[in-house]
């Protein structure tokens, strides 16, 4: 009786600029409630840095977002033809 391997299920080729989003906007909702609600907290601890790591992960989720958009164009194209 011969091995037959099951037929290998296509792999997963999801839309990747949801998820880049997602990361900015978690980012950006991250340092406005550190900011609006525990400013004081972050500052009588020593804790400032957490604001500038927030904005930090805000701002290099643009260049994460292009990659994203670049990718979905080049899947788009794949899948096309």
């Amino acid at each position: 009786m011969p091995n037959e391997q099951p037929p290998r299920p296509a792999p997963l080729d999801p839309p990747m600029v949801p998820f880049a989003v997602a990361g900015l906007i978690a980012w950006a909702v991250a340092g406005l409630v550190l900011l609006i609600f525990f400013r004081g907290w972050l500052t009588d601890n020593g804790h400032e840095n957490w604001l500038w790591t927030c904005l930090a992960g805000f701002l290099w989720g643009f260049p994460g977002l292009a990659v994203m958009l670049r990718h979905d164009a080049n899947r788009r194209r794949r899948r096309a033809s």
